[in-house]
């Protein structure tokens, strides 16, 4: 195991210029691309990187690209920044405000920004580690499938295979703390599509249809009494109701009615059972109202639950509170939902991930959230924690 005290020390007493830094993230800021569309924040995190020593392979699954900074022999540490954007429009007041009608509302500018001023403090002090620390920059976290598509693009044999796989993410929070925890941090999730079969007929003929909007606002109604009366008080399921698509004519009752919904769980057995009895509810909804044809379900968007590894807390943990002080907490899970944990699945690797407390001080009492039109992180500490917790996590693992 590292040694914390050293790290700390380290990273207090370097002297590395970041100063591009806000440039960098204001740039970024007010230039947010969607998912499969990153190419300028592509470009943009190319240059920056061509300022180190290090192997740059690219492109991988679109616009990702992996930095690969060899150092001696030692354990292999990767370290996972994405860079997409939202269609947001956004609402704040800064100079860099986007106008483009998309936002990085996320935070991800804030995490590339950190991840690259991580790269350039192993850049400057590589006689305090050895190994290889491998700085991969993600597109298309947004949509799930960046991780997905940079594995599909042969990423497992195009870098070396990491010893530990680490990220993080800005969230609500006093700005600055860095705050951690072992298992579950962010949730699982799933959208579901469900078509519901009726007959059709005219308004004023009721009695002649099949009416599947009444049969869809059956389900909605029961889908609460799933959660209230099947999942344990102390388990945590989410089923939300995103979309509901039925008729486009006044006197015409429709064929058919769509829901589209979307869960959220930290233990997947929970929601295997979950589905199950979803499925018997609609179907049995159906039934009851002599629908024609048999209810449709179409699962997609699935995304894993962040499950932190017990030993990677302990190790990482040990170095935040050394580095952070009383800064270094403990995380609440998230009910949100990341693809991170595709890249060390497919490699077979333990991984941890954490958050970084972004909140402004005026706004402690009424914090913004992600996704929100208003989000936006306090900069100053936010950048400094988020750049620290990075480089101090990957010398967890690869300091002398």
């Amino acid at each position: 195991m590292a040694d914390s005290t050293k790290i700390a020390n380290l990273l207090k007493d370097c002297r590395v210029d970041l100063s591009w830094q806000r440039e960098f993230y204001e740039d970024l800021h007010a230039h947010p691309e969607l998912s499969h569309e990153e190419e300028r924040t592509a470009g943009r995190i190319l240059e920056r990187l061509r300022a180190f020593d290090c192997e740059i392979v690219q492109p991988i699954g679109g616009f990702g690209a992996v930095a690969i900074f060899r150092n001696g022999p030692g354990p292999t540490a990767l370290f996972r920044a994405d860079f997409d954007g939202l269609p947001v429009q956004e609402e704040t007041a800064v100079a860099y405000a986007s106008r483009n009608g998309n936002m990085h509302v996320c935070g991800h500018d804030m995490h590339t920004t950190a991840l690259l001023g991580a790269c350039a403090l192993l850049d400057a002090h590589r006689d305090a580690w050895s190994g290889t620390f491998l700085a991969l920059f993600q597109p298309a976290e947004e949509s799930s499938m960046g991780a997905k598509y940079m594995l599909a693009d042969s990423l497992t044999t195009r870098v070396p295979k990491p010893d530990i796989c680490l990220g993080q993410h800005v969230m609500p929070g006093k700005a600055g703390d860095v705050l951690s925890r072992p298992g579950a941090i962010m949730a699982g999730c799933d959208s579901l599509r469900i078509t519901i079969h009726g007959r059709s007929a005219h308004a004023s003929m009721p009695h002649a249809a099949v009416d599947p909007t009444y049969i869809a606002a059956m389900v909605i109604t029961r889908l609460q009494a799933i959660v209230g009366r099947e999942v344990a008080p102390h388990d945590f399921f989410v089923i939300s109701v995103g979309e509901l698509h039925s008729g486009d004519k006044n006197n015409i009752i429709p064929e058919t009615a769509e829901l589209v919904l979307n869960t959220r769980y930290y233990k997947p057995d929970v929601a295997k059972r979950v589905y199950a009895s979803l499925e018997r509810m609609v179907r049995a909804e159906c039934v009851a109202s002599d629908a024609p044809k048999p209810p449709e379900f179409e699962y997609f968007a699935h995304g894993e639950v962040t499950d932190n590894d017990p030993a990677a807390h302990e190790t990482v943990r040990a170095v935040f509170d050394a580095v952070f002080g009383a800064a270094s907490g403990t995380a609440e899970p998230s009910t949100a939902s990341e693809d991170f944990c595709y890249l060390p699945q497919a490699w077979g690797v333990p991984y941890y991930f954490w958050f970084i407390g972004s909140t402004p001080a005026e706004l402690a009492d009424n914090p913004p959230v992600n996704h929100q039109a208003i989000f936006l992180p306090d900069y100053e500490p936010t950048v400094a924690s988020s750049t620290q917790a990075a480089a101090a996590a990957v010398l967890a693992y690869l300091a002398n």
